[in-house]
């Protein structure tokens, strides 16, 4: 047999490989979800308070090769160690017992109530089943904890598993399947493939029951059209262009730290991430200012330096388009205040003004670690801008009145809206995180990921004996008891007491009749 293609992954601090993994041929991807698909049906017949324990024991397995972990995600994608800490361990492992401690509750059996106009003896309740096998695709600029969330939910709720992880992020991938199995999660059941477009293409045409996505809104465009023809349900976490509404009477210094942590840290590529800040005008020029301080401040350099704020961008590529997009918007006549592109993978924080409508970076997700900053001169025009893109994913409100940043909020047309912060969504996992527009379909945390992951099975009891009183045969009685029923359920006092005139009497025999055998 051919030796099997290798996958290297590549440290985009140094440019040096850090290890390799074998590419999944498109045409073994369906082999790798029948597989899954075998050993699924058995890990569905566990309660869910028993798939529950393998999730704490997967936490602690995280917290065990924490070191390890936390190193290897600096390396491979370039987030500095504090990031890696606390934006990407810390928040998988919350995932794993957040899950784990209140999954079961959710993923229970609802009873539920029928009206006792027809129903007087018929109990109900709707069970959350499995869908099957669900595939997961995952990108590199948060290489653990989102992708370890998708598998998570995915588990919890019955399922088998298919992770292709992004190629510049394939070892952190092979790390998720490691803590799982050290967990003693059943052999099979999750699967990890690595490859690129071609492999991520045959999985989403594979018979998987779901396709969950986190990426480009292009990308979410082709699998969201598969998944339809295939009339196969998708969760599509995709782009962003997040902006922050500075208000007049904004805490300035508070929302000066928030802009700089929001746009810059994970080097701009966390979903979420701020692109623009929409100030209003009497706090510009302050807001600019200290924004400008502050990104000039932050130490740009080696990622596994715990002092570092700012590192690589993943890829060497991702940083040429950043430099692009920069590059169009000052030779339309933006301004740039600092940073900028750097040898390599790097780009240090850049700050402009004046970025034209018509320049690219106003319009398309900026991958890095670039802020647009502009003045606005009332509540209307900063909401008009903040809803005029094609993305919805996340907003925040800068602003001393709870009152009033809710009634902005209200207004914006995004998936989540935060006040004096931003990106919270992204370490909780008990909040929904999604968006609106082309920034995607379905949730990805919280209870609503959760129930996205399963079907809902309705399953009705009847007592053996007796018979509803409308099955056949039909008579003037039924009809007769029918009026009186619809009556009764009028608003109207006269309509009522119409019922109550006429309608005991087939009542009373409607009821004797559903005493009969059939």
């Amino acid at each position: 047999m051919p030796a099997a293609t290798l996958q290297e992954s590549i440290e985009p601090a140094t440019g040096q490989p850090l290890g390799s993994v074998p590419v999944t041929a498109p045409g073994d991807v369906a082999r790798a979800v029948a597989e899954a698909a075998s050993v699924q049906p058995l890990w569905a017949q566990l309660r869910v308070a028993d798939r529950a324990r393998y999730l704490r024991r997967a936490a602690q397995a995280l917290i065990d090769e924490r070191a390890e972990l936390v190193r290897l995600i600096a390396r491979e994608q370039g987030r500095p160690v504090a990031e890696a800490e606390l934006m990407e361990l810390l928040p998988a492992i919350e995932t794993l017992i957040w899950l784990a401690e209140h999954g079961p509750r959710t993923l229970g059996a609802d009873r539920i109530g029928l009206s006792r106009t027809f129903f007087l003896r018929k109990r109900v309740r709707v069970t959350h089943e499995p869908l099957g096998v669900i595939a997961v695709i995952t990108p590199a600029a948060e290489p653990l904890a989102v992708p370890l969330g998708d598998v998570a939910f995915a588990l919890l709720a019955g399922n088998g598993v298919v992770l292709k992880p992004a190629p510049l992020a394939c070892l952190c991938g092979e790390r998720i399947a490691r803590a799982f199995t050290r967990a003693g999660l059943p052999e099979g059941l999750l699967q990890v493939i690595h490859g690129g477009s071609a492999t991520a293409r045959a999985l989403v045409e594979a018979p998987v029951s779901q396709v969950r996505l986190t990426g480009s809104a292009e990308v979410g465009r082709v699998v969201g059209e598969l998944s339809a023809r295939a009339l196969r349900p998708a969760t599509l976490a995709l782009s962003g262009k997040d902006a922050m509404v500075v208000l007049a009477d904004a805490p300035l210094e508070r929302a000066i730290a928030g802009a700089a942590w929001a746009a810059f840290a994970n080097a701009g590529q966390a979903g979420g991430s701020v692109e623009r800040a929409l100030v209003a005008r009497e706090r510009y020029d302050r807001f600019l200012a200290g924004v400008v301080a502050r990104a000039s401040k932050l130490r740009v350099g080696d990622p596994l330096d715990p002092a570092t704020e700012v590192g690589p961008l993943t890829s060497e590529e991702r940083a040429q388009r950043v430099r692009e997009l920069v590059d169009d918007a000052v030779a339309r006549g933006a301004r740039l205040h600092c940073g900028g592109a750097r040898d390599g993978a790097w780009f240090a924080p850049a700050v402009l003004t004046g970025v034209p409508p018509e320049a690219a970076l106003a319009r398309e997700e900026v991958p890095g670690p670039v802020l647009v900053v502009d003045p606005v001169d009332s509540v209307d025009e900063a909401i008009a801008q903040v809803n005029a893109g094609e993305f919805g994913l996340g907003a925040s409100i800068w602003t001393a009145d709870r009152a009033a940043g809710a009634r902005i909020a209200r207004a914006l047309h995004a998936g989540m809206v935060w006040m004096n912060d931003h990106q919270v969504a992204a370490m909780a996992p008990q909040l929904p995180w999604g968006g609106v527009k082309d920034s995607g379909l379905g949730r990805t945390r919280g209870e609503a990921a959760l129930l996205e992951c399963v079907t809902d099975k309705v399953v009705t009891w009847d007592m053996p004996h007796g018979r509803p009183p409308w099955w056949h045969p039909y008579d003037r009685t039924l009809v007769r008891a029918g009026e009186a029923l619809t009556l009764l359920r009028s608003a109207r006092d006269r309509d009522r007491s119409r019922a109550w005139r006429q309608g005991p009497l087939p009542l009373a025999r409607l009821a004797l009749r559903a005493l009969r055998r059939p």
